[in-house]
């Protein structure tokens, strides 16, 4: 499928929208955490919250779409919504499929950095040592998480860690912004990681867990969209702007 042509003003209203549906998640998340258990606000912001979280990923892919973005890269946030809205569901299945769902996006991103990004390093020593510090890090969580992680959740977790780690290294390849999505990601799954371990979490854990997640996300898109425009980026600056704006705020706030 060939990228489509750009239409700058329907990317801005996409973009703005994601952003506006972002806040409303985050604040009922909030919401729904802070009021009593049964108050009509908590069941209002309950069903906010699960009509949110979907429709997040469908807008940004959207926003790539219009942007002329890469299809692929739509693909790769469209299987982060398909992770997100099985993650809502109750049930061992559910999860392992919704976390199937996100390994199908990494391997899209995976494809993505190969055919747009650069070497991650001009340097044999620096880009050793780099993933190197990856590979520790997934080594220290996997060891960590193992022992508090339910049974049958042990394997299936670390072979998302494996694949997850791989792609925030490789995000490296198509510049700062995918490298700092790439981050994020890790960070927001090794928060929700944490919670299946039943480690201690920070207040409204899902409100971190959903911060980063929209950050890295945005962030991602934002990396490989200029990656693949290349240097000569044919979108003008006004249709590029917003988004960058969102990217860097999203990733001050994770």
């Amino acid at each position: 499928m060939r990228p489509l042509a750009p239409r700058p003003r329907a990317a801005r209203v996409l973009l703005a929208v994601f952003a506006v549906l972002a806040v409303c998640h985050l604040v009922a998340l909030v919401v729904r955490a802070a009021a009593p258990s049964g108050a009509g606000p908590a069941g209002l912001a309950d069903t906010l919250v699960h009509l949110t979280k979907p429709a997040l990923m469908p807008l940004l892919a959207a926003h790539v779409l219009t942007r002329g973005g890469p299809p692929l890269l739509a693909g790769a946030l469209l299987f982060g919504c398909g992770g997100d809205t099985l993650l809502q569901l109750d049930g061992g299945t559910a999860f392992l499929v919704g976390m199937g769902s996100f390994a199908l996006g990494h391997v899209c991103y995976l494809v993505l950095f190969a055919r747009h990004g650069g070497p991650v390093s001009t340097r044999r020593s620096r880009s050793a040592t780099v993933a190197g510090l990856y590979a520790a890090a997934l080594v220290a969580t996997t060891v960590l998480l193992w022992p508090d992680l339910p049974a049958d959740l042990r394997v299936p977790v670390a072979g998302y860690s494996l694949l997850l780690t791989a792609m925030a290294f490789g995000a490296l390849r198509a510049g700062r912004r995918a490298a700092a999505g790439g981050l994020l990601f890790l960070l927001s799954d090794s928060l929700l990681a944490g919670g299946l371990a039943h480690w201690p979490q920070l207040p409204v854990p899902q409100f971190w867990v959903m911060l980063t997640y929209a950050a890295a996300q945005c962030a991602l898109a934002v990396g490989v969209l200029a990656a693949a425009a290349g240097p000569a980026d044919p979108a003008p600056a006004e249709s590029r702007a917003p988004v960058d704006r969102l990217a860097a705020a999203l990733g001050r706030a994770g």
